[in-house]
């Protein structure tokens, strides 16, 4: 029998008031039964945890909490149940503001009863099992499993740190395998693959775990395509039957083509309203901020066509969005109705000549009720922005019924030709790595390494599906003067950290490349779930909490002795924090 988590707390007294429906018919006869003898009626409450029975419940009990023990007779759709004890039944409303991700995640154990939660991990369960089939039965890969206490790597995302009791040295919880499966291919294993538990600390964001599952692969003697080929067949081949086929290939965008067409590197490809750029429809344009914007460098016009946006938008939507170009990108949007007869106080309206409102209708294909949102600037700033808010009206539409994104749909796209740098946030002078250092350049830019290193493009390559990236991967270093240089010069990094590494492509090292596929946000994407929580057994919270078992939890100081650890306690001054 399923028992929810709001029904733990029902039981411990926590619950809501509740509507009795059923007559307690036995229970009330024996209640006579016991009056027509002139007997006093026993307490069936004392000694335990409930305050009453299902079936003494009365209007004179309304506004009271009560705590009721029985079983589930019935329920209903998570809205109501039946509860059924000796003395009759009585009706439970589910109250709906308590079906909390919280709650579930308490009580997860009885969450995982839940019919959703079945499926999902099942599911899960059977397209890891077909991903094993095609790779290890059907092309030779080898399972191998990585350790899990390891070293820090210079540059990605922040890691979990272990303390040792060697004073001062900490291991280090790996982010991916992805040093041990390059010595893998060193090693002559030539095809790896691993269902690997991966660790990154990254504090309190709702789309990601501090501790997630990839599908980690590496393959010696293959190139991009090689393994793009390889991923489209496992995602065939492991894709449940109750959903529509997997087709393939996958079509392929560069970095820069998704930037200027999207405004993302990971785009829902299932909808249109892509960037058109207008520029050359204002070359000769009076208007003052558009002829400011293209006397710049990298100056553009820019421009999405909202379909119906005149019949759906509403002027507060409209406002809205201006708000947010200005405060998050300190860009001006200009709302443009074409065809429509209203322009909502829209300066740059008035001075569109005719022959340019005609060519803006030809380029952005607008039809009646359409609106244009248009933007100036820096061709990088003026696409991101733009890419944000396509999707912000695409939300906009959907929940006044215009359908865009079909749930059913699978949209798979692969991105590739990422910069090998980007500047860092810090210091823009300095470079990090846009993927991880190991990424190997882009044959055609292996010059630009020694004289405009910015410029220089990557072998890395992204899958994205629905709008999120499901696998990152790339074509790796395996030349050691290659990657000395890359790690001391260009990166700043200490190479001792990785003298291992160089040591062993120093005695020779496969051409060799790999992916990992995020299996959390993949399964969360086929079960159509509105969290990667959903689809994992026992998951933590957004701030990276376990709920179940209070975890993370303090640590006695004599535990922490024999790793020299001491914990110094927080403080409340202003003044201290700020030192």
């Amino acid at each position: 029998m399923y028992f929810p988590s709001w029904l733990s707390q029902l039981y411990r007294g926590l619950s809501r008031p509740i509507r009795r429906t059923t007559q307690p018919i036995w229970g009330s006869l024996y209640r006579s039964l016991l009056q027509s003898s002139q007997r006093r009626i026993p307490e069936f409450s004392s000694f335990v945890v409930r305050t009453n029975t299902c079936g003494e419940l009365r209007s004179s009990h309304l506004g009271q909490e009560v705590t009721l023990c029985g079983w589930i007779q019935y329920r209903r759709q998570n809205t109501f149940l039946v509860l059924r004890d000796f003395d009759g039944l009585v009706q439970v409303i589910i109250p709906q503001d308590e079906k909390t991700e919280a709650l579930r995640l308490q009580y997860r154990y009885l969450d995982l009863r839940s019919f959703q939660m079945q499926y999902n991990l099942r599911l899960r369960s059977q397209m890891v099992m077909k991903m094993r089939e095609y790779l290890c039965n059907l092309h030779g890969f080898v399972d191998i499993e990585t350790p899990t206490l390891f070293k820090r790597t210079p540059g990605g995302a922040k890691e979990f740190l272990v303390p040792s009791r060697e004073p001062g040295k900490f291991y280090s919880l790996p982010q991916s395998p992805q040093q041990f499966k390059q010595l893998l291919m060193v090693g002559g294993l030539d095809r790896y693959f691993q269902v690997a538990r991966c660790y990154r600390d990254e504090g309190s964001r709702p789309d990601r775990q501090p501790e997630f599952t990839q599908i980690d692969i590496e393959m010696s003697f293959v190139d991009q395509t090689g393994i793009q080929s390889l991923i489209e067949g496992l995602l065939q081949y492991s894709w449940p039957n109750d959903k529509d086929p997997v087709v393939v290939p996958f079509p392929t965008m560069t970095f820069a083509e998704v930037l200027a067409t999207y405004g993302t590197d990971k785009p829902d490809t299932r909808f249109g309203m892509k960037i058109i750029d207008i520029s050359d429809v204002f070359r000769n344009t009076e208007i003052g901020f558009l002829q400011d914007a293209l006397s710049k460098p990298h100056g553009t016009v820019k421009a999405i066509c909202i379909p119906e946006g005149a019949k759906y938008l509403k002027r507060k939507d409209i406002e809205s969005i201006r708000n947010f170009a200005a405060d998050h990108f300190n860009q001006e949007i200009l709302p443009v109705f074409l065809n429509a007869n209203r322009n909502w106080n829209s300066p740059v309206a008035n001075f569109i000549m005719e022959s340019q409102r005609l060519e803006l209708i030809r380029l952005m294909e607008t039809q009646e009720e359409d609106v244009v949102l248009l933007t100036a600037g820096e061709h990088n700033k003026a696409c991101s922005l733009l890419g944000k808010l396509r999707l912000e009206c695409a939300d906009l539409l959907e929940t006044r019924g215009v359908v865009l994104r079909d749930p059913t749909l699978f949209s798979f796209l692969w991105v590739v030709d990422f910069p090998l740098f980007l500047p860092k946030e810090e210091n823009p002078r300095e470079l990090e790595s846009a993927h991880h250092p190991f990424t190997a350049p882009h044959p055609s830019d292996i010059h630009l390494l020694y004289t405009e290193p910015k410029k220089a493009r990557s072998q890395h390559y992204d899958l994205v599906l629905n709008g999120n990236e499901i696998g990152g991967g790339s074509i790796r270093i395996h030349n050691a003067e290659l990657q000395r240089y890359i790690l001391a010069t260009l990166l700043k990094e200490d190479v001792k950290m990785l003298s291992h590494l160089l040591q062993a492509l120093d005695y020779g090292a496969p051409p060799h490349g790999g992916i990992a596929l995020g299996l959390d946000r993949l399964i969360c994407l086929v079960t159509g779930s509105p969290s990667i929580r959903d689809v994992i057994a026992f998951p933590k919270s957004f701030r990276g909490h376990d709920l179940m078992s209070n975890t993370p939890d303090s640590v006695p100081p004599e535990e922490l002795k024999p790793y020299h650890i001491r914990v110094s306690k927080p403080t409340d001054s202003k003044a201290e924090r700020a030192h």
